[in-house]
């Protein structure tokens, strides 16, 4: 067996891991004491850098400035990516550990700091076997997911051309460390913007007949709208319209003028976000004329679902056996979370999973998006391995 096809025992790290399995826990530390939200990523940018370089790769970061790309290995045969995002959260650290937090209200709170150190992690492990890899891996360091779209910064930068297939982790704190959730099709939810602005001559509360009851229209689009497309589609498809923010008036015995409507349409797959959109833009005006109101409908698409490909999960499922036994890939649930990991898939197939992040047997619960989210840092050295595997598998090395 050849030294990079290695992989180890299941249960057991490749050699790089316990040589520098501190100094990525000590690096996702550094990223976590210093978080930087998306496109303000230039600290974060410039220590990857710095730290590929080091290794003797030769890491090129995106033209805007945060974010880079790094290839490894030979300039031939199949290229596969793997994709970490790089930024934080604008919301404060609420937890009491040395690495908190140093810049006041950003925070590393979805484990993005985790993926950049696996992924680094993964570029120093395979950098002294370049020249053994039968093809290339490319390293996606993203700015940007929780703008989101810092996918097509990568994309516009050339990243996943040549690319045969992609892959990513997110962490998942219901997941148990040295677990692997993986799902076949849909894992996350498109997530686009839905606004109604109504309109309409306002008038006095005694005499509504008189003018146009604008707060009685936004309340009935506000019902209205989920309840209608719940049955105009088919109910076996997942779509969910949630309203985030209802504006209207500033007095209690006046009809306002205007008022608005602001909330999120979420779909796990392109044909019924297609369907649900003209839905909208259909009913909107016909509800809004009942009461002889006005109503404009913006609808601001965002990410698309990310849609695991069968094959590229095959390939994970197979990796997570290798590296860590077959006892630890687990099914996972899907998401009505937007990602804009969505963005690559829409070119090429690739797959998306979720790394366990729970200290084995701790009842603790902590979502994402927390100012008390943490990880178990015993991840880390597992992702490594796990992305290694996945990358070498996808090489068919």
């Amino acid at each position: 067996m050849s030294t990079i096809s290695g992989m180890g025992e299941a249960g057991r790290e490749p050699d790089f891991l316990h040589r520098g399995g501190e100094a990525l826990i000590d690096f996702r530390r550094d990223l976590h004491a210093h978080p930087e939200t998306g496109y303000q990523e230039f600290r974060t940018t410039e220590r990857i850098r710095a730290r590929l370089a080091a290794a003797g790769l030769e890491p090129k970061i995106l033209p805007g400035g945060t974010g880079l790309i790094c290839d490894i290995g030979p300039n031939r045969g199949p290229v596969v990516a793997l994709r970490a995002d790089i930024d934080a959260l604008p919301m404060p650290d609420e937890k009491n550990v040395v690495y908190r937090s140093t810049v006041p209200g950003v925070a590393h709170a979805c484990g993005h700091d985790v993926h950049t150190t696996i992924l680094l992690g993964l570029g120093l492990s395979l950098a002294p076997q370049a020249a053994e890899l039968t093809g290339r891996v490319r390293l996606l360091f993203q700015p940007a997911e929780e703008v989101p779209g810092g996918a097509r910064d990568v994309i516009e930068a050339g990243g996943i051309e040549g690319v045969e297939r992609v892959f990513a982790l997110h962490c998942d704190p219901s997941i148990e460390v040295r677990q692997v959730g993986l799902v076949t099709g849909p894992i996350t939810a498109s997530s686009d913007k839905v606004q109604v602005k109504v309109t309409g001559p306002g008038g006095h509360t005694a005499r509504p007949h008189q003018s146009v009851d604008l707060v009685q229209t936004v309340a009935t689009l506000a019902t209205d709208l989920p309840a209608a497309l719940s049955r105009r589609i088919d109910p076996r498809s997942s779509h969910v319209l949630v309203w985030g923010r209802l504006s209207a008036g500033s007095a209690a015995n006046v009809i306002p003028g205007e008022g608005e409507l602001e909330g999120t349409l979420r779909c796990q797959s392109n044909e019924t976000r297609s369907q649900a959109e003209q839905i909208l833009r259909d009913l909107v005006p016909l509800v809004a004329k009942a009461y002889k109101a006005e109503a404009d409908l913006t609808y601001v698409r965002g990410v698309p679902p990310t849609v695991n490909d069968e094959a590229s999960i095959q390939i994970f499922r197979e990796a997570t056996e290798r590296a860590l036994g077959k006892a630890a890939a687990v099914p996972t649930m899907q998401s009505m979370g937007g990602e804009d990991f969505g963005l690559y898939l829409e070119s090429i197939p690739g797959a998306y999973v979720r790394l366990g992040v729970r200290t084995p047997g701790s009842r603790k619960k902590c979502d994402l998006h927390r100012g008390d989210f943490d990880v178990d840092e015993g991840c880390i050295p597992v992702g490594v391995q796990l992305l290694r595997a996945v990358a070498l598998t996808a090489l068919g090395q």
